[in-house]
């Protein structure tokens, strides 16, 4: 299958730049990553607290057979609704360090939407050691339920 959601990265720069476009109107897209129950859905992980405001936070927490093997939180710099959210990320129980993500969403027509992420991490090496794991493919894969899920709300 064909991987719409693209994930660039320059050699020696401590930044990612995800981008994807998405067959929905953009109102329909911000509300996929404002809305705990459609985040729930097409990320496959619990919201424990989302607060989508200014100086907000936010954990989510994914289990498998009862055991929780990923939890993540952050605080929300910016919310601007149907436009941008600006918020850390900071993966529990690992040595990540906190990265800061830069979200904007972008109506391209009345039923197309581009959503970019601006990724920073603390250093180069973070940045390189996350992109040996499967997280292209991981959030091709969530994006594509992001599709599946926000079409059967149209």
């Amino acid at each position: 299958m064909e991987k719409k959601t693209t994930v660039h990265a320059d050699p020696g720069k401590q930044e990612l730049i995800i981008t994807r476009t998405f067959d929905l109107p953009v109102a329909l897209l911000f509300k996929a990553y404002e809305d705990p129950e459609i985040v729930e859905q097409w990320m496959g992980t619990k919201v424990l607290q989302l607060e989508n405001r200014e100086h907000g936070s936010w954990r989510f927490e994914t289990s498998y057979e009862g055991n929780v093997v990923f939890s993540a939180n952050g605080v929300i710099l910016e919310f601007v609704p149907g436009e941008k959210i600006t918020r850390t990320f900071k993966m529990e129980n690992t040595d990540f360090p906190v990265q800061l993500e830069f979200l904007e969403f972008e109506k391209l027509t009345d039923s197309t939407s581009k959503l970019t992420m601006h990724i920073i991490m603390r250093s180069v090496a973070f940045r390189d050691q996350l992109l040996k794991m499967p997280f292209a493919h991981g959030i091709n894969m969530a994006h594509d339920r992001l599709q599946q899920i926000a079409d059967s709300l149209k």
